[in-house]
């Protein structure tokens, strides 16, 4: 993996962050369903939230994707994460764009941003998202 090397945890007041890009995600192709909650929500608990704290963490991020200009309000902090919670932020971000078995142009084009935002190398990128694509079609 050719991740800059960090070792900063997810630490609780960025949970909302994470969150919010993953929504952010979420919403690009306009469709924002429970699916898709239902993978963020696992996906911050992956990340280290308490199950009584996810619906907070919910809304407050709601509201700071709501807020946001760009996604670099969401992905200054992910970028400084350690390497194994960046891949399952990704890999959340590439089960959100399959939930609906289909990436349109809006999702990899943001996929592609997020990538170089990131400091992810497309090699690893494209592997991640086969990975995701291949679990979700069998």
């Amino acid at each position: 993996m050719f991740f800059k090397k960090n070792n900063k945890d997810v630490g609780s007041e960025n949970l909302s962050k994470v969150a919010a890009l993953l929504i952010h995600a979420a919403k690009i192709d306009e469709n924002y369903s429970e699916t898709e909650e239902k993978i963020i929500e696992e996906t911050i608990l992956q990340l280290g939230a308490k199950n009584e704290h996810i619906k907070n963490i919910i809304i407050d991020a709601k509201k700071i994707e709501k807020n946001a200009n760009q996604i670099l309000d969401f992905t200054k902090e992910v970028k400084n994460l350690k390497e194994e919670d960046k891949i399952k932020i990704i890999e959340a971000l590439w089960k959100i764009i399959y939930s609906n078995d289909e990436a349109d142009i809006y999702e990899t084009s943001l996929m592609r941003r997020l990538a170089g935002l990131l400091y992810i190398d497309s090699k690893t990128m494209g592997d991640i998202k086969e990975k995701i694509k291949n679990k979700i079609s069998t």
